[in-house]
């Protein structure tokens, strides 16, 4: 375990604050629930008392000293998985996710995942919420993630997040000729008879999803997708609401949609890929320690490359 010590004067603007909101604003690295959960385990004092309540009220110039151990939040197995790291430093390590693993251990696939990797490539994650992540990619979608490496950068990747300031675009190819780019703005909630998916309704929590079309095809539109908000399967949920659901989703697309004459080797294709075309192509953060914009990019994977290939030649030949 790592032990981690914190010692800050509680400034005279915060008098009156419960202690674990004045907490939160001085060490504003760490969340105000993990702070909650060191006063509740006794690991802080006040003026040298330890105080186990976080509703206690503070009078400002109080000591405080936070003294703990980041223990193991996960028991989840390492595996030595081979992964395709982008970019690493002290603080966060960004991925380029294969089609075909799945982000998190559960039922199912307990094993065989990214997290599982990334605890062998970096132990110490055992100690951070969910190992580290703070967004995440379905199985069958490839691309950019970044995952924490401290407390310190959970948190205030997690805050990035929730104001909406991480900049994720994607790549994707949908069914139908979408004639210009917008927005969708509309809730998703889970569906209200198909429980495992996701759908557009009244009861859900607003998405926004803009997409601006990179090249128009026939009977095919590719797409470049920036997303505001992070919704479970938002992407798929909303282009298949506009009625351009993604080539190959297998939960969202519906059959499969063959072109009027379309060639025997497109056709033999888009019967042989696997997965939604969809794929994290861009993402952009705010540093936590240098505070300065840094941003990744991840060319189109190759079965993404040789469908639009495919699609192209096909045309051409017409």
């Amino acid at each position: 375990m790592t032990e981690l010590s914190l010692q800050a004067k509680i400034p005279e603007q915060a008098r009156g604050k419960r202690l674990d909101q004045a907490l939160a604003e001085l060490f504003s690295d760490y969340s105000r629930s993990r702070i909650q959960q060191w006063i509740k385990k006794r690991n802080v004092k006040v003026d040298d008392i330890i105080i186990s309540r976080p509703r206690e009220k503070v009078q400002g110039h109080e000591l405080v000293t936070i003294q703990t151990e980041l223990e193991a939040e996960v028991t989840w197995q390492a595996q030595n998985i081979d992964i395709d790291i982008v970019f690493e430093d002290d603080d966060i390590i960004v991925v380029n996710k294969d089609a075909g693993m799945v982000v998190h251990p559960a039922a199912g696939n307990w094993d065989g995942t990214l997290v599982n990797a990334l605890l062998y490539h970096q132990p110490n994650l055992e100690q951070l919420p969910r190992a580290g992540i703070v967004h995440r990619l379905d199985k069958d979608t490839t691309g950019l993630m970044v995952v924490a490496k401290t407390l310190q950068a959970h948190t205030h990747l997690v805050n990035q997040l929730q104001a909406r300031k991480v900049n994720r675009q994607y790549l994707c190819l949908a069914n139908g000729s979408i004639p210009a780019g917008g927005t969708v703005d509309e809730p998703i909630g889970r569906h209200p008879v198909r429980r495992k998916q996701m759908a557009v309704i009244e009861s859900g929590k607003p998405a926004i999803t803009h997409y601006k079309v990179e090249e128009k095809f026939n009977h095919y539109s590719f797409l470049r997708v920036k997303l505001e908000t992070g919704r479970t399967h938002q992407i798929r949920v909303h282009l298949a609401w506009l009625k351009h659901p993604l080539v190959g989703d297998p939960v969202y697309g519906g059959r499969l949609r063959l072109p009027p004459k379309a060639s025997d080797k497109l056709i033999e294709t888009l019967r042989a890929f696997p997965r939604q075309a969809l794929h994290a192509t861009e993402l952009g953060i705010i540093h936590p320690s240098t505070k300065q914009d840094v941003s990744w990019q991840a060319p189109i994977p190759e079965d993404m490359k040789t469908l639009l290939t495919t699609i192209r030649d096909d045309e051409n030949s017409q």
